[in-house]
This record gives structure tokens, sequence and C-alpha cells, in this order.
């Protein structure tokens, strides 16, 4: 059977165990090329486990993850995780402080943290001044990474996960650590990211719903490694779904493209 070119992830009956835990237990989840989805959880639901899936830094114990129609056990990984870009704290760590902000999102067409000895053209570095321009922080590129705020690093670590034109583009708390107003500013640049038809299949984990910027698809809730329920936006990220994945009665309010919840 030839695969679906428009199937981005295809998690089947994924089970991932540690240390005699399930992780993740029995997990179903299939993302479309222009779909744009949120997984949301309490801490220790298997969110980043899921997108360590996804990222195919991670092989399940039981079941069949497909990544851009490639079978993880099956493929060269690293070759695959070239199609994809990725945010998140283990990026962010390894990055050196002393790195210019420009050879931050540059070292990525070479998918290496640190600039060592690669020669890269000029249309590289257009790019990633484009792709800083893009989101919010073009004048930043000669500054070094580790003397930037939280929200400009956030706003780096898109910029370099971009620079290879990934076919899936996978964000890991993007806002966590943001005032509001970088909050804000970070929801304003993905919407305008879930918006573009070129953008690639984007996947945002984050424990707020206050968080998911418009335009946004679909939803995956998760609580204790399970899927608690999994579908269009608006139809999953309701009262009921979201009580039940966080274990609190909520009250959730859906008003300009925008998520409210709090407590009932």
């Amino acid at each position: 059977m030839q695969p679906d070119p428009d199937l981005v992830i295809a998690v089947e009956q994924a089970t991932v165990t540690r240390g005699g835990k399930d992780l993740l237990r029995d997990v179903d989840w299939r993302v479309e090329l222009d779909e744009r989805w949120v997984v949301l959880g309490p801490n220790g639901a298997g969110k980043t486990t899921l997108l360590n899936l996804a990222a195919a830094r991670l092989h399940p114990s039981r079941g069949t993850v497909d990544v851009l129609g490639e079978r993880l056990g099956r493929t060269d990984v690293f070759e695959l995780r070239t199609r994809i870009g990725l945010t998140s704290v283990a990026v962010h760590d390894r990055m050196p402080p002393e790195e210019t902000v420009l050879d931050a999102v540059l070292t990525a067409a070479w998918s290496v943290v640190g600039r060592f000895r690669e020669a890269y053209e000029t249309l590289d570095s257009s790019r990633a001044r484009a792709l800083l321009d893009q989101v919010g922080v073009g004048g930043l590129a000669e500054r070094a990474y580790g003397t930037l705020s939280e929200g400009e690093r956030k706003r780096v670590q898109i910029a370099r996960a971009l620079m290879t034109d990934p076919e899936l583009l996978l964000l890991d708390e993007p806002a966590a650590g943001l005032d509001l107003g970088g909050r804000e500013d970070l929801v304003r640049r993905l919407a305008d990211l879930a918006a573009d038809p070129d953008a690639p299949a984007l996947v945002l984990v984050t424990h707020h719903v206050e968080e998911i910027p418009p335009g946004f698809t679909h939803a995956l809730l998760l609580r204790e490694g399970s899927v608690v329920a999994a579908g269009l936006l608006t139809e999953t990220v309701t009262s009921e779904h979201l009580s039940k994945t966080f274990d609190l009665p909520l009250r959730v309010e859906y008003r300009d493209g925008r998520f409210t919840a709090r407590a009932s």
C-alpha cells in the first residue's frame, strides 16, 4: 500500500514504557498536511514523550509510528530528522551562549549546534535573516544568544526550526516562562504562521488553553499517558473534556478565536 501523501503523523496503539511505567499508553493519533494541532494536558501527561515520537527522537515500546511516510524502526532517523523542525528545552540547553543569533539559526542548515568549520552560502544567511525578521527579532542577529531574554530566545528557536524549510514543525511549550506581553506577541506570530498556506504541518504542546493561537484546527488532550479526546479544536477543547483532562471542574470559553479556562 502506498503511503498517504497528506498524512504527516500516524501513531497507532503506541505505548512508551520506561522503568516499568507507561509514559504513553495505546495512543492513536493522525495529523494531516494542512492541519495545525495543539496537544494539551497537565504535567506528566505524556505530551513531550508524544512530541519526541513525532520528532523521531524516541521509538515506541509497542505499536507503530509513521512520520512523513517513514516508519520508525525501519528508516534512517538521522535523515528523517532533517525534515522536521523542533523547538524544545533540550535544543535551547545545547545552544552555545556565545553563539551569535544569526549563527544559532544558520547552523540548523547542517543540523548542528555551534558553528565550527561549516561553510554557508549568502542564500543561507539571507534566509536566516528573513526568518529572524519574520519572528520579530531581526535586529538581534549579531547579539550573543546567551544575552537574550526568554521571549527572544523562544523566537530565535522558532526561526532556527524553520531554517531547513521543514515538512513538520513541532513546538514544545514555546510560551513557557514568557510574561503576558511576550506570550501575546508569540501567539500572534504563531497565528500568522498557522494562516500561511505554505507553512508546514504544526504541532504545539502547551498546558494552557490561553496559548492556543487563532488558526489552529485540531486538539489532542492527554492525561496520564492516555488520550482523553482528540479532533476538531472547538469540539475537543470543551469544559467537559478539559475538566476530565485536568481532573478539576473547569469552564471553558471561546471568543474571537481564543480560549480561556477557569475553575467552575
